[in-house]
């Protein structure tokens, strides 16, 4: 497999990126729908910010395609007039390049839920990092900040890991992966047969 992006991964990455940039946009206003429910319900849903980076990865498979994914989605919900303005674009950065970490971490050779999982928690902490620095989260008591913690958690697994890992699935049954996807040593043996 080469490392290198080559114009397609980017531009696919872009594609992708779009898509998701279009559904982050519609995910601003049930996130808010959610809100008055309390108890952080709106926490379990909040991975769906993440989910650019992982179904990027899953379907280029290459180092910086996590990072360029969520910088590339988080703009395109900002030029579609976000309702979290200009703080979109950092935080896409920062969820970005802790998905990114978990993926070289692993040498960017591993493709299973548990690895996606692992890089929905990376953006995850970016996210809550960044919410204590704004200080959306710094003044809640021990029980509720576990509260908003753990159901951000439980949400990045679902739509970030389990989500992102079953939809490239669904797209790999069609075979439209391997269309971006460079041929294997095994892809050539299995032609030779």
């Amino acid at each position: 497999m080469q490392k290198g992006l080559k114009l397609t991964d980017i531009l696919v990455t872009i594609v992708i990126s779009i898509a998701f940039g279009i559904l982050y946009k519609i995910w601003g206003p049930l996130y808010y729908a959610v809100k008055p429910f309390g108890l952080h319900i709106d926490q379990l849903i909040y991975g769906m910010w993440f989910m650019a980076a992982t179904v990027a990865f899953l379907i280029i498979r290459k180092p910086g395609v996590a990072l360029l994914a969520e910088i590339a989605a988080s703009s395109g919900e900002f030029l579609m007039g976000s309702e979290f303005g200009l703080e979109v674009l950092l935080y896409g950065l920062i969820q970005g390049l802790f998905a990114e970490f978990i993926l070289f971490v692993f040498r960017y050779k591993r493709f299973d839920l548990f690895v996606i999982s692992l890089a929905a928690l990376g953006s995850c902490a970016g996210s809550l990092i960044m919410d204590f620095y704004k200080g959306y989260i710094g003044d809640l008591s021990t029980w509720n900040l576990t509260l908003f913690i753990v159901f951000r958690i439980i949400g990045s697994i679902l739509f970030t890991g389990l989500f992102a890992v079953s939809i490239t699935k669904a797209l790999e049954a069609t075979g439209v992966t391997n269309l971006v996807r460079s041929s294997s040593k095994k892809d050539h043996e299995a032609l030779d047969q």
